[in-house]
């Protein structure tokens, strides 16, 4: 467990950083340390945890170009780094600002006049997040905010493959030691996470739906809760009557965002058939115009794969849609650049269900586009999946692209608009089937499942209860 592990540069390919997973016995030890500091944590209450948390924002501020540097390391992409850094320092507002709200209920009466209710809450000890290697800061703070506001402690693992980021800020954390006792990050791959999941109270984890899988048996053998965000093989549903110049610009976003490497993006498009060849005729000449950000960061839009064995993955799907038929209009292949692998947005055409690239989530830049010519086809197909995460659809009225919507067994549709879900985080979304499992990580109350539930039955006068062995 202990054993380095290299890190490789996802823009040369050079194994250029290296991290050392903490022998098992110290991990428990950090987090026995984490448990013993969270007891004070939670007593301090609420405005000193939300100074302590705002303190660490402006020591990520002021080393902002440390963190931004690792980040791009991680992840070869400068525009996907600097959107990942500023909505985690804007969730730390967005949370300390609906903390107040989440956490304080007023008292409530009950169908008993005299007695009311005290709805509070006892945070879990400590939570582990486990995080990908897809937007590494967002995703591995997007549940640690919050937990720490409802008072746990809180330790981090993210992906082996992206860690360069822990160091700012974890140097940035050494500064508020009353944080810096209740938070850490530790460095590891598998073995890591395993004995993680081991040795705290509630697990969090974002990947890919084998290893949740392996994550959701393992926190059941430990009696304790997991909240899963997993994978997603997520369609668009185009109706005829939509804005084709804004629904091809949309989709197209909406497939190659971060190269197609979060599991919000769109992954198979559906478009009714009389609209069809237009569609994909124009999403080919826009995806033309994309670039890659090589040679120099700047250079384009479209950043590399960063994990290996991602890139190995698309060529797979990519060679069983060419063997069954499909037909590639730009892109097509994953290509190596200055030891990097890189894939040009891909539209592809005369696919089915029976393609890999229709069904197993791909995670790159890949667009396969059906026709339909019924909406109820459509709905069919977009629910034929082993996954429920997100999507899309597009009408030219937002009452028709809704009636759509709500049929689609999906925890999050954008309308008129694609993968809204990822820049906002208001809403509360359950996954669908195994997509995920356990409460809403988005959206005001997702901060309560940091909390056992606890009730207080006030008695406010001094009368007998009608139901009370008086002894009479």
């Amino acid at each position: 467990m202990s054993r380095p592990i290299e890190v490789r540069n996802p823009r040369n390919g050079k194994f250029d950083y290296v991290i050392i997973p903490p022998p098992e016995r110290l991990l428990v030890q950090k987090c026995n340390r984490l448990r013993r500091a969270q007891k004070n944590w939670q007593e301090i209450g609420l405005e000193i945890r939300i100074a302590a948390l705002q303190e660490w924002k402006q020591a990520i501020i002021s080393t902002k170009d440390k963190l931004s540097e690792a980040l791009v390391a991680d992840t070869g992409s400068w525009v996907v780094s600097q959107l990942e850094i500023n909505s985690f320092l804007a969730s730390i507002d967005y949370w300390c600002k609906f903390a107040y709200k989440t956490l304080r209920s007023p008292r409530q009466e009950t169908n008993i006049r005299f007695i009311q209710l005290e709805q509070t809450g006892v945070p879990y000890q400590l939570v582990g997040v486990i995080s990908p290697y897809s937007c590494p800061l967002m995703l591995s703070t997007i549940d640690t905010i919050p937990a720490l506001l409802a008072g746990c402690a809180v330790i981090v693992k993210p992906s082996e493959i992206t860690p360069r980021f822990m160091s700012p800020l974890l140097a940035a954390l050494n500064t508020i030691p009353i944080l810096r006792d209740v938070l850490n990050f530790v460095e590891g791959g598998r073995d890591t996470g395993t004995v993680l999941i081991e040795c705290v109270d509630f697990i969090c984890f974002t990947g890919n739906a084998s290893t949740g899988l392996e994550v959701a048996t393992s926190a059941n053998k430990q009696f304790i809760p997991a909240c899963l965000e997993l994978g997603g093989k997520n369609p668009a549903i185009i109706l005829e009557s939509a804005d084709l110049d804004l629904t091809t610009s949309a989709v197209l976003w909406g497939s190659v965002f971060n190269s197609g490497q979060s599991c919000h993006c769109l992954e198979r498009i559906y478009v009714a058939e009389p609209i069809y060849d237009k569609f994909y005729h124009q999403l080919v000449a826009k995806a033309y115009r994309l670039k890659f950000s090589h040679p120099e960061l700047s250079d384009g839009d479209i950043g590399p794969i960063v994990a290996e064995k991602q890139a190995v993955i698309i060529e797979e799907h990519l060679q069983d849609a060419i063997d069954k038929g499909a037909v590639i209009h730009c892109g097509g292949e994953v290509e190596e650049l200055g030891g990097g692998w890189w894939c040009h947005p891909t539209v592809i055409t005369g696919v089915n269900h029976s393609m890999k690239i229709m069904t197993e989530e791909t995670f790159g830049p890949i667009i396969p586009v059906m026709s339909f010519s019924q909406v109820t086809e459509a709905i069919n197909l977009a629910n034929d999946s082993l996954y429920g995460l997100s999507g899309a659809v597009f009408a030219a009225t937002e009452a028709e692209a809704i009636e759509v919507a709500e049929k689609l067994n999906l925890s999050a549709v954008s309308i008129n608009d694609a993968a809204l879900n990822i820049i906002i985080q208001e809403g509360e979304q359950n996954p669908f089937r195994f997509s995920g499992m356990g409460s809403s990580r988005t959206g005001f109350t997702a901060i309560q499942r940091f909390l056992r539930k606890k009730t207080l039955f006030v008695k406010t006068k001094s009368v007998e209860n009608s139901w009370w062995f008086n002894g009479r």
